[in-house]
């Protein structure tokens, strides 16, 4: 975790949430996870008022529960939370690529084939954490590229509540979790919007089935439930 230890409180708030923000969505913390105030304010070498401050906020962005200051946890997904997520990912995602397929330039396409080598790499050392950041980086990619700067923060929010679960799924997925990012990166040499498109659906659909099947595993039994 970085360190921010001459920044102002307001500043200091705001980039511990961001640092936080940023750990969630890169899988630093998986379902279950308990997350410890004080801890956390030594981690990043402050008082424990902005990890306060910033644990509330992503109580708000319903990215952990917080239900006492000693109780904060990254919450497990249901399975129709997860559907209902993976259906506006579809969605805006796909509009992302489609966008970025007529925008992308040369550059752009040489940061992607970067990130699927590291991923690649990450993927062969087991690395799992290495390996959720640098996917979280592919799929930001896309945005950045087209240039959609508020379509990037609405991502930002269910990334924040799907981070946690993708790197759970993460090392047991395989090669279902970068696949089909290679076909988002030829369609976009192409400047082919349909295909990009259809591509980075392909990935969160196809390339995201551990993650739908992890979620079915974990269905609590019919007779436990109330």
């Amino acid at each position: 975790m970085p360190e921010f230890p001459t920044l102002d409180h307001e500043s200091l708030s705001s980039a511990v949430y961001g640092a936080l923000c940023d750990a969630l969505m890169q899988g630093r913390f998986q379902p279950h996870d308990r997350l410890k105030i004080r801890e956390l304010a030594e981690q990043f070498g402050t008082s424990v008022t902005p990890i306060r401050d910033a644990i509330l906020k992503l109580a708000n962005d319903e990215a952990i529960i917080f239900r006492s200051p000693r109780d904060i946890r990254i919450p497990a997904m249901s399975e129709s939370r997860y559907r209902e997520i993976r259906a506006i990912r579809v969605r805006l995602e796909g509009l992302a690529a489609e966008t970025a397929a007529q925008e992308a330039t040369r550059a752009d396409i040489e940061a992607l084939e970067t990130i699927l080598r590291e991923n690649e790499a990450a993927i062969a050392a087991g690395d799992r954490l290495k390996g959720t950041e640098l996917n979280q980086a592919f799929h930001f990619m896309l945005p950045k590229i087209a240039g959609l700067p508020v379509l990037n923060n609405i991502l930002r929010r269910l990334w924040l509540q799907m981070g946690p679960l993708i790197a759970d799924s993460y090392l047991g997925g395989g090669r279902a979790m970068i696949d089909h990012h290679y076909p988002v990166v030829e369609a976009l040499k192409r400047h082919d919007p349909a295909a990009a498109s259809m591509a980075i659906v392909d990935d969160i659909l196809l390339g995201g089935k551990p993650i739908l099947e992890k979620v079915e595993r974990s269905r609590e039994p019919r007779s436990a439930r109330g």
